[in-house]
């Protein structure tokens, strides 16, 4: 009962905020979040394991520079937050500059977008949307069940179709791959039960579902994300799909493939720090 309350709380609570940030226009609402989270976040628990993360995998900084980079992080994470509340709104599609729109796969071809949580990665639907791709999203669902169908229901109209992580999901997955849809999937977060693939040269375990299933059914594996360039403007790039080979060493090809989404996912962090989601405990503790 008790737990049960908490939901409602924690819900009610969300649903005001979103609420808010809707009515706001999309700059100030965008403005607002960044502030609320660079105000807010220095004092969570997530402050120090974004400390403990990005020390870990630039250990050369410098202190202020490690403060300033998580002070935008928490700016950035604000900002997505409050931009979420304006997702349906054709005002956002517009602030996105998409680069690389004819690497995306054929029209009726099915394949797997790939991101990270950096920059707004909420806005992938829309870069499949605009690129004139409608898109399937796979999702890791709230631990709140009240928050996480408030969310999905916010996401919805981006999306075809929304299928949750997990055994659940795995039918509608390939039911999805069988209708020729185009399949988003954020790949950074830690899977205790996946496989150990280097992240900035520390065993990291992994998701392995991308590589696998592009591996079963022959599909292309699309690398794609959403910078913010200034303010609620950003700058998409979607990459050629990744290259990979199937040498009939299931074992061996998933991780080569894993390696190459994980390289990758570096390099856009290297090149923008502050717009990664440091506050995952991405890697065991030292």
């Amino acid at each position: 009962m008790l737990k049960k309350s908490k939901y409602y709380i924690e819900a009610g609570a969300l649903y005001l905020l979103f609420t808010a940030f809707r009515l706001l226009p999309l700059d100030f609402a965008s403005a607002m979040g960044g502030w609320m989270a660079r105000a807010i976040g220095p004092y969570l628990s997530a402050h120090k394991t974004a400390k403990e993360n990005l020390m870990r995998v630039f250990p050369k900084l410098k202190k202020n520079e490690v403060n300033r980079i998580i002070y935008k992080m928490w700016d950035n994470l604000g900002r997505v937050a409050a931009e979420l509340a304006h997702i349906q709104s054709d005002e956002i599609v517009k602030r996105i500059d998409i680069k690389g729109a004819e690497n995306f796969t054929a029209q009726g071809s099915p394949g797997f977008m790939f991101s990270g949580h950096i920059g707004n990665w909420e806005l992938l639907s829309c870069i499949a949307q605009k690129s004139g791709r409608p898109v399937t999203g796979i999702y890791r669902g709230a631990n709140n069940p009240i928050v996480d169908n408030m969310i999905e229901k916010i996401r919805a109209p981006r999306y075809f179709a929304m299928i949750p992580k997990g055994r659940q999901g795995a039918v509608k997955i390939a039911r999805a791959i069988k209708n020729n849809d185009v399949i988003a999937m954020l790949v950074d977060q830690k899977m205790n039960d996946g496989i150990s693939v280097p992240f900035f040269g520390f065993p990291a375990m992994t998701a392995p579902a991308i590589a696998e299933l592009a591996l079963r059914y022959d599909m292309p594996i699309i690398p794609a994300y959403a910078i913010r360039k200034k303010g609620a403007h950003f700058e998409s790039i979607i990459f050629p799909p990744l290259e990979y080979e199937k040498t009939g060493d299931k074992e061996k090809d998933v991780q080569n493939i894993m390696i190459a989404i994980n390289k990758m996912l570096e390099d856009w962090i290297r090149k923008y720090p502050e717009q990664w989601f440091w506050v995952h405990k991405r890697w065991p503790k030292k």
